[in-house]
């Protein structure tokens, strides 16, 4: 089940670059942030209304509240702006390899915090999975990497340990995962909010922006986060990890098919590396 549900959420995060894409066409990062937030809150407040459970809230605790609301900040705002910036200053190349960096760290911390084992085959997985993204990216053109802004850079690699350490908590965290989730984008809504007025302006989304909206709240950052707390509460967040890099080989898919972008058979191999990356590391 746990692999069940970290493959439903790979295959709605393979979409992010579509939608992030088409929806700041003619929003920023913050207000393109806001409003998929704000459509990811509505969504989890519309589901838990449905299956009648809003009176289970009263069921968490002061404790859990507090650290559910800091990882709200922590995983749903204010990884996104920092990856959003990355993605506004340096090379899409880049920022992709650069992110997908958070993997490893939730290898890293699961093995801190959560005192699960590191042994050689999780190793060789990580390994093989980000081999396989890296020759993915770059097309297995090792010329066509040029790390130029290191500040940025070092902006998107803090982002991809925030994300990986907002996995790793979030597991620990004893609330059902549609409440915790509805709980980060309430969180993600009212600050990215006040960032909006504080460091862009409000704006309504335009007709081209609103699909990608709804599809990026309700699906992309909505419903993926359910399937991926649940993966983390069945699994061992380490042996979970390798297989998101399966993510940005699917992006790569889905970008070839709709916008007509060049297929390179080293995507192929690339997607093998992650496979075997993953079957390395199955217990």
């Amino acid at each position: 089940m746990a692999l069940i549900y970290v493959f439903l959420c790979v295959l709605l995060w393979a979409l992010i670059p579509v939608v992030s894409k088409l929806g700041q066409s003619s929003l920023d990062n913050h207000q393109f942030l806001f409003w998929s937030s704000l459509v990811s809150f509505f969504t989890f407040v519309v589901i838990i209304s449905f299956r009648k459970e809003v009176k289970n809230i009263q069921s968490i605790s002061l404790k859990n509240w507090v650290q559910s609301l800091l990882l709200g900040v922590l995983g749903t705002y204010l990884y996104y702006i920092l990856l959003y910036f990355g993605y506004a200053n340096a090379k899409g190349i880049e920022v992709l390899i650069i992110q997908y960096c958070w993997p490893i760290f939730v290898i890293i911390l699961s093995v801190v915090l959560l005192k699960e084992k590191l042994n050689s085959r999780k190793i060789l997985s990580i390994i093989f999975g980000f081999l396989g993204v890296f020759l993915v990216l770059t097309k297995g053109d090792l010329t066509d990497i040029h790390f130029e802004n290191l500040y940025v850079d070092g902006i998107v690699l803090l982002a991809a340990f925030v994300f990986g350490l907002f996995s790793v908590l979030s597991k620990k965290i004893e609330v059902d995962p549609l409440f915790l989730v509805a709980i980060y984008f309430l969180t993600a809504t009212v600050v990215s909010f006040i960032s909006m007025l504080l460091l862009s302006e409000f704006k309504l989304p335009t007709s081209d922006t609103i699909l990608p909206i709804l599809v990026n709240g309700i699906f992309v950052n909505g419903i993926s986060y359910i399937f991926w707390i649940r993966a983390l509460k069945i699994g061992k967040a380490s042996f979970i990890a390798p297989f998101v890099f399966l993510t940005p080989v699917i992006s790569t898919i889905i970008l070839i098919l709709f916008f007509n972008e060049p297929f390179q058979f080293v995507y192929i191999f690339g997607m093998l590396l992650v496979i075997l990356g993953g079957l390395i590391n199955k217990e």
